[in-house]
Formats: structure tokens, C-alpha cells, sequence
């Protein structure tokens, strides 16, 4: 009887203590790091240890024995079940989305990665939101910023927690629209974090990744768009890689049962900070709701912002928000919701559970009027009373410190857009032409090249951040050339090159975007290194030029914000406008500057921006790998015996080389007729 109460007494005690624990937001799962803490001041900083294995796996694998039928099943170790649809995924160390790193302010975070992609593809991991200042070299951008990690190698990122705030970590590249993806939080102490008295927890089960989804590999669906039709919607949307797509019926009820919904828990007469991150990969901008409960909008991007309550917020692919939820309804269950706004007709929910509630029914799955009518960031909207672009917004400060904008030292005019030309790629000017006519829109069936300034991006042969000296001049542009001597010319023709635009250390530069308004598209441009303050941003109409946008501007018809202006890494303009951007080049890289949507990126919407030269850089890191450029046998000195070939004999010659010959021959000089043309 007496070990019956000692057993007792510590499992109350145990339970107790986890309870509190989970209160102050120490710990929320079992298999917390122990970095995730909450955060001293002074500052304590840790380093922060991680193994990442990727590799290719599958979702509803038979690690998911009988899920959904059985809903247990559906949670068990190695089990990814997604939408219900079977296909290949990019996991890290088996999970979708992979491990969440939450650390303090100040830690030191050192990532080993493994590359196991059976089938013998690189990767690289980009830290999206974290700036890199004195380690440029940790950037993940393949080809930029370092090689590939071959298969079967590895390579360990090291850098420190400086860029706080809600950021997320994701392969650069197509593995990333495969699986490749998982959330990077940055807490500050309570006496650092300017909205700490606003809400009472900040729980690690509270940071969520939103995204759509194909149910196909990524690959399958890009060759699809640029070879097939054009098809840019998603299949589904996800909330945690969770979501409802396929069904299944339960031969023994006759009933549909679906995959598992991602559920949220919340006690009555408390706050929650939620921290919401976009891995939008299509075109299509989410727009996030809680049924009957408003949303203060706190951060963007890490920043800070004041609050603003709102009904709903939209969310582009790279965007990050942070919003306070007053979990002050009714004990129930509420329907998170978000909403595909430029690829209608798709949503994904998940649960908003009151503790008290857990027996009740779902609530209906019914849409329901947003309880306040202010909306933030939504898709191509004009401001007004109730739509609040990130003009609209302001950075948090304290009290009433009114925070000047320095001014600009150069402004740099940049148009993004889906051109209409053809493609040496996918649009072969001889043998499949964007145009049956050429010039006559109405005859026009190809696919759209994603550009910056009417320039598609290629990578270059070896990493510009340390083997600049390597690479040919020929393989690099320059955006003041692009703009003063090509413009002309890449209009008739498809303009591929590394463009970069160089930018002296110590300068404030201005960069206007504008689009055009082609296609009504959202173009998630996200800056690497750096937040940017958001000055100007305004749609002119259904559509504008860049030579619109510089008359009005050189009219002084664009008025720039100059004070308390908010902070973001990634903005996208309005379609038929613009958005107006200024950043302190005090980080010397090589950063790229790219839409953030996945067909967009992968085609060619992306430039780089070298802040400084060599010199200022930090030394590269001791052994660091080095790759890229062309190689080719030398005969000098070579020991391997060229043999000659030999020499046809009459019984099988029967005249059929030369004409293969003649047939090589012509390949050749049409493929030289197209390169030259």
C-alpha cells in the first residue's frame, strides 16, 4: 500500500511538474532540445547541436500500417501520411516538416548535414531571415555562397542566433518543394523582447508552417509547366504538413475518413503568441483566420511591429507573421483557416481546441465572416480603412521614439516579370516558338520567362562568395548593363546571365520593384543578409510600366515614408505597381535577391547583390570545399594510349557513315544557327 502512494504521489508530483514547465513555456514535448529554454538576461548562450540526415523517403509509407482507417497509426514514428496521397518526400531525419530549432537570442547554432539522397542528388540548407554577419559563408546558396554537399558527404553550418525573431530553414533548391523544410525560432529575453507583456505564453507547439502542396515530385510538376500546360495551382494546401485531400472509405461503416487535421490547444482567459511562416511554393498567397476570434498582428519577418488587430492576414511565400491570440470565446473548438487568395478554391484547416472541449464535435466546416473587417497583407488589394498593406504598418518602438529613415545614396529601378518570348529552355525559337506569329499576342502558346530587368538568372560555374577569380567574364552581368545597353535587345531575345549588382559597403540603397501587372501574379521577393525598411508600395491600375513608374517618380508623385517604417526580408509589390525597399549595405556577401515562388525561382527570377569587395569579407573557413568549373583530359603527358579508330571494311560500310556523318554534321550547324540567332 505504501509503495502504491509513493508511486502515486510521483507520478501527481511528475505531472505537476511538466504541467509548469509547459505553463512558462519551458518545455512542450518530449522530445524538446535543450536549447529550447526560456531566455535569460543577461544573456547565457549555448551552443546549439544538430544532425540533419536527408533523404528520399515516401508519405503513407507502410511505416503507417492501418492509417487513417486507424487514427493511432497515423501518429507512429516514420509515419508521414500529409494529405493521404502516396509519394516520394524529401525528409529530414525522417519527419515532414523536419526538426524545428528554437534558441535564444545570442546561442550559437552549429547544423551537421548529412546528404543520404539515394539517388545521388546535392543539397544546401538556406537559414532563411538569419543575416550571417561574419559567416557569409553559412548562407546555403548553392553556386553563391558554397558547393553542393555531394551525396553521401557532409557539411556543418555554424553561426550565431543574432537575427531573433520567426524564420524557418529550407533546402535551396527542389527539395525544398519536396519536403525539405522546417521552422527556425529566435527568442529574445523578456526585457529584450519589446511585446513580452502582451501575451502570456509562446509555446513551441504554436509555431506552424503553412503551404500548399502537389501531389506529384516537384521535378514531375515543373517539366509539366515549362513542356506541357501551364499549370501553376497547387493540389492541396497543408498546416504542419497536415491536410485532407484523399479519401479513403471504411469498408466496415461505409464512411470517408481522411488523414489528421494538425490541432492547437489553448486554456481559457490566457494569451498566446502563434508564430505563422509561408512555404507557399506555387502562386498562391494564403490568407490566414481563426472562426470568431480577432488576430493582433505583432512581427513580420522577425520585426517587430505595432500591434493592429485584425479578421484575417495573407501571407506570400518566404513571409513570416506573429499574432496574439485572446483565447477569450467560448470553451469549444474553432477552424484555423487558411485560404488560397490567387489560386482560388483551396483551404486546409486545422483545430483551435479550449481546454474543456476536447469531447465536443468538430465544429461545421462552414466559412464564416471574419469577426473584425481590417485585413493585412492581402493579395493585390489598394489600401484602404480596412486593408492594411506594409505601408501601412510600423515598426514597434519604444514610447513614442519617432525612428528616421536614412536617405537614400542610390536607387536602383528593377521590373519583375513573367516576359512573353521565347526560350531557348522551353520555347525553342525553331522548333517550338512561343508565337505562331511572332509579335501577335493573340497567337502566343508558350510559357512565360520568369526574369528581373528582362534577364532570366543562371547560376554561375563556381561559388561567387570564394571562387569569384575562377569564374569567366562571360558567364556575369552587371544590372547597370543590363539596364543601360541590353534592355533593348532582351526584348526580342531570351537574356540569361548571372546578374549581379555591385554595391559599395557603407551605401544606403533604394530599390524600387515594379510589376507590371502581366499576370497578376504575387512575386515574393526575398533579400539574403539583410531586412529591408518598406518606404513606398502602391498598385497604379490593372497594369503600369517602368517607365510610368519613373516618370511619377521623378515628378515626385511617390511619396516615401520616413519614419517608423516597418522591416521585412521578403515584400512582394502590388500587381499593376510598386513597392519601394532601402537597406544599409553594411553586411559585405554575396546575397541573392529572388521571388520566393518555386516555378519562378527555379526559372530565372533571381539576381545577386555583391555589398563590398574581397577585402572586406571575413577569411574563408579553413578547408572549405571548393568545386565547379570545366575540365577536360590534357594529352600532354597523359598515360592513357589514345587508340585510333578503325577503319570500316567494305562488308559493313555499305555507305551508311558518311551519311551519318552528314547527319551529325547538320545537327551541329543548325545548333549553332539557334546559339548565334
Amino acid at each position: 500500500m505504501a509503495s502504491s502512494r509513493f508511486a502515486l504521489d510521483t507520478i501527481l508530483k511528475t505531472s505537476l511538474m511538466y504541467f509548469i514547465l509547459l505553463r512558462v513555456g519551458v518545455v512542450c514535448r518530449t522530445d524538446a532540445h535543450e536549447c529550447f529554454r526560456t531566455c535569460e538576461w543577461p544573456p547565457n548562450p549555448m551552443i546549439c547541436r544538430y544532425e540533419f540526415t536527408v533523404e528520399w523517403y515516401y508519405s503513407m509509407s507502410t511505416s503507417c500500417f492501418d492509417c487513417p482507417y486507424n487514427m493511432t497509426d497515423c501518429t507512429r514514428p516514420h509515419c508521414i501520411p500529409i494529405n493521404g496521397v502516396p509519394r516520394g518526400i524529401v525528409t529530414i531525419n525522417r519527419q515532414f516538416p523536419g526538426p524545428s530549432i528554437q534558441v535564444c537570442e545570442f546561442d550559437t547554432i552549429e547544423v551537421k548535414v548529412n546528404n543520404e539522397m539515394i539517388n545521388e542528388e546535392s543539397i544546401t540548407i538556406h537559414w532563411h531571415g538569419i543575416h550571417q554577419r561574419g559567416t557569409p559563408y553559412m548562407d546555403g546558396v548553392p553556386l553563391v555562397t558554397q558547393c553542393h554537399i555531394p551525396y553521401r558527404s557532409s557539411f556543418t553550418y555554424r553561426f550565431q542566433a543574432e537575427t531573433f525573431g520567426t524564420h524557418f530553414w529550407h533546402a535551396h533548391g527542389m527539395a525544398r518543394s519536396n519536403g525539405a523544410v522546417g521552422s527556425l525560432v529566435i527568442r529574445q529575453a523578456a526585457p529584450a523582447e519589446i511585446h513580452n507583456r502582451l501575451y502570456d505564453y509562446d509555446l513551441q507547439e504554436h509555431v506552424i508552417i503553412m503551404q500548399d502542396w502537389v501531389n506529384q515530385l516537384m521535378i514531375d510538376r515543373f517539366t509539366r509547366i515549362v513542356y506541357g500546360d501551364l499549370e501553376l495551382a497547387p493540389d492541396s494546401m497543408l498546416i504542419n504538413g497536415k491536410g485532407r485531400y484523399r479519401e479513403f472509405i471504411d469498408e466496415s461503416s461505409n464512411q470517408s475518413v481522411y488523414t489528421p487535421r494538425e490541432v492547437f490547444h489553448v486554456q481559457r482567459g490566457n494569451t498566446y503568441r502563434f508564430r505563422t511562416i509561408s512555404n507557399n511554393l506555387m502562386d498562391c498567397l494564403v490568407e490566414v483566420s481563426i472562426d470568431h476570434h480577432n488576430l493582433t498582428i505583432i512581427a513580420s519577418d522577425g520585426a517587430p511591429l505595432q500591434p493592429v488587430e485584425a479578421g484575417a492576414y495573407g501571407m506570400s511565400s518566404g513571409e513570416r507573421f506573429d499574432f496574439i491570440l485572446d483565447a477569450s470565446a467560448e470553451i469549444g473548438k474553432y477552424w484555423m483557416r487558411i485560404k488560397g487568395r490567387d489560386c482560388h478554391g483551396f483551404e486546409e484547416l486545422a483545430l483551435l481546441v479550449y481546454e474543456g472541449a476536447a469531447d465536443q464535435p468538430d465544429p461545421p466546416e462552414v466559412e464564416q465572416p471574419y469577426p473584425s473587417e481590417v485585413i493585412v497583407n492581402p493579395f493585390n488589394r489598394k489600401s484602404s480603412e480596412y486593408v492594411k498593406n506594409i505601408i501601412d504598418l510600423s515598426a514597434a518602438v519604444n514610447g513614442t521614439e519617432q525612428v528616421p529613415v536614412p536617405e537614400a545614396d542610390e536607387t536602383h529601378y528593377m521590373v519583375l516579370e513573367l516576359e512573353l518570348i521565347n526560350n531557348n529552355d522551353y520555347n525553342h525559337p525553331m522548333y517550338n516558338p512561343a508565337f505562331g506569329v511572332k509579335g501577335d499576342l493573340s497567337t502566343y502558346k508558350g510559357v512565360p520567362s520568369p526574369q528581373i530587368n528582362r534577364v532570366s538568372f543562371k547560376y554561375p560555374s563556381s561559388p561567387l562568395l570564394t571562387q569569384y577569380q575562377d569564374l569567366s567574364d562571360f558567364e556575369m552581368c552587371s544590372t547597370e548593363s543590363v539596364l543601360a545597353y541590353h534592355q533593348e535587345r532582351c526584348k526580342n531575345e531570351h537574356c540569361v546571365c548571372t546578374q549581379v549588382l555591385h554595391v559599395e559597403l557603407g551605401k544606403v540603397v533604394e530599390i524600387v520593384l515594379v510589376d507590371q501587372g502581366n499576370f497578376r501574379n504575387a512575386h515574393a521577393m526575398h533579400i539574403h543578409g539583410y531586412r529591408f525598411q518598406v518606404v513606398a508600395q502602391d498598385t497604379l491600375g490593372e497594369e503600369t510600366t517602368l517607365e510610368e513608374v519613373k516618370r511619377l517618380d521623378r515628378a515626385g508623385n511617390i511619396t516615401r515614408r520616413t519614419h517608423n517604417v516597418p522591416h521585412k526580408d521578403t515584400v512582394a509589390p502590388l500587381s499593376g505597381g510598386y513597392v519601394i525597399v532601402r537597406f544599409v549595405a553594411d553586411n559585405p556577401g554575396w546575397w541573392l535577391f529572388h521571388c520566393h515562388v518555386s516555378f519562378h525561382f527555379t526559372a530565372g527570377m533571381t539576381m545577386v547583390i555583391r555589398v563590398g569587395s574581397d577585402k572586406d569579407l571575413p577569411p574563408v573557413p579553413r578547408n572549405f570545399p571548393r568545386c565547379g568549373g570545366d575540365w577536360h583530359q590534357d594529352d600532354i603527358g597523359s598515360n592513357v594510349p589514345i587508340k585510333p579508330a578503325p577503319t570500316p571494311n567494305s562488308a559493313s560500310y555499305n555507305g551508311r557513315y558518311p551519311m551519318l556523318s552528314l547527319a551529325v554534321a547538320g545537327c551541329a550547324v543548325s545548333t549553332m544557327i539557334v546559339m548565334l540567332a
